[in-house]
């Protein structure tokens, strides 16, 4: 009987509790957010019949007519909203006003050249010696994907750097100090070169890169600090599939030359070559899972939206149309219909915010979707700066992924959370 009653009272809390999410009192408390921040010149409206009082009208201004409520942005600082129903307070929000910032969106195509934070290991070479074949890195412990950064106390930046010491420790007998960076973790390992019986030289027994290359999309840069962001996702290794760790860099202007259409199973591709001139215009600081990161050398326009435009933050984008820009022929930025199918209004830096689906048919018709190349491409919606497409679904080319522009420019350290008296300073 006691179980029975338990089930009774359990199945009646639970018909309440479904109940009571129609009420639309109850609706309207849940889609109000207990942490709000929105631009200087942003507003936001909800649908609530709650009663709504601030400590003061200094930082946000709210006007209630009917069953909407309209919060707007006037003063940079933070301010606590309170609702009320039959005049006791139910919840309370959290506003934060930020100061207007503003972002030149890109869509050109970029060359991007990486070098490594000391060499890349990227896979073993057996040494043919006259006791068999051996690798000498694989018997030091050395894993593919570390990065060599010393020999023998001394910094190693590229592949030619490490010749003298090899054959040095051929001549001597004494073997490498090696110091290796493995994930995060710095490693010490002692290797012996070993000699091959066919060209009498000393090996290593190890395949390395210094470099990489590759093309990519401008997303942004800020016209005041042109700093600036592209790709919206971290640069792999092809042979090791890890990021590369970045010494430095740069970028250069660059041409799509053709496009391999997309389909399903199998991504398409832009192919790109480097400006004839290869002038740099700019550097590589930082390579992120959120993209590429530096300072431009000198301004870029893409022809199309060459004006300052303010950005969206996460929770400020919606399901919907939208645009990007992006290159598809030449060094000529064109502008193409897609939509937002989602996006999470993430509190905290993530990737993958939005999921986005191409409609424009002349877009379809040229890569068929989302293709290699056209990572960071900008998306624009309601005339504001939303984020950067990142990754092609494989098994359906015509939607991807995207992140929220809010990251990049964090990842880019420009701070958009900062007082209006650091700014001003």
């Amino acid at each position: 009987m006691n179980n029975r009653l338990r089930y009774i009272i359990g199945a009646i809390l639970l018909v309440s509790f479904i109940f009571v999410g129609f009420i639309p009192v109850v609706q309207q408390y849940l889609t109000i957010p207990k942490q709000m921040k929105l631009f200087k010149s942003d507003e936001v409206k909800f649908s609530t019949s709650l009663a709504v009082s601030t400590h003061s009208n200094d930082v946000i201004e709210t006007m209630k007519q009917d069953a909407k409520l309209s919060i707007a942005g006037k003063e940079v600082g933070k301010e606590e909203m309170m609702l009320h129903l039959a005049g006791v307070p139910v919840k309370r929000v959290d506003v934060q006003v930020l100061s207007d910032f503003k972002v030149i969106p890109g869509g050109q195509s970029i060359g991007v050249k990486l070098n490594s934070k000391g060499v890349l290991v990227v896979g073993y070479h057996q040494v043919d010696t006259k006791d068999g074949k051996k690798s000498p890195g694989e018997i030091a412990g050395i894993q593919v994907g570390d990065m060599i950064t010393k020999i023998n106390g001394k910094t190693i930046e590229k592949m030619s750097d490490i010749t003298p010491f090899i054959q040095q420790a051929g001549k001597t007998g004494e073997p490498l100090k090696l110091q290796v960076m493995r994930e995060k973790e710095q490693l010490q390992t002692k290797l012996y070169p070993l000699k091959d019986k066919e060209d009498y030289a000393y090996r290593i027994g190890l395949y390395i890169r210094d470099s990489a290359a590759g093309i990519g999309t401008m997303t942004f840069y800020d016209p005041k600090s042109k700093k600036y962001g592209a790709l919206g996702h971290v640069i792999s290794d092809m042979d090791t599939k890890k990021p590369i760790v970045v010494e430095d860099g740069q970028i250069v202007r660059s041409t799509v030359t053709s496009i391999e259409k997309g389909e399903n199973g199998v991504p398409g591709e832009k192919l790109a070559r480097f400006s004839e001139n290869k002038e740099i215009i700019g550097n590589i600081k930082t390579n992120s899972p959120f993209g590429i990161f530096g300072k431009l050398s000198e301004t870029m326009e893409n022809g199309i939206l060459d004006k300052p435009m303010p950005i969206s933050l996460s929770h400020q984008v919606k399901e919907g149309p939208a645009k990007i820009l992006t290159v598809v022929e030449n060094d000529k930025v064109e502008e193409f219909d897609v939509e937002v199918v989602s996006s999470v209004p993430q509190k905290f830096p993530a990737t993958k915010g939005m999921v986005i689906k191409i409609t424009d048919k002349k877009l379809l018709e040229k890569t068929g979707g989302i293709v290699q190349g056209m990572s960071g491409s900008p998306i624009i919606q309601d005339g504001k700066v939303i984020g950067a497409v990142t990754h092609v679904f494989v098994n359906d080319p015509t939607s991807g992924y995207g992140v929220h522009i809010e990251w990049m420019l964090n990842e880019a350290g420009i701070n958009i959370y900062k007082k209006e008296s650091k700014r001003a300073s």
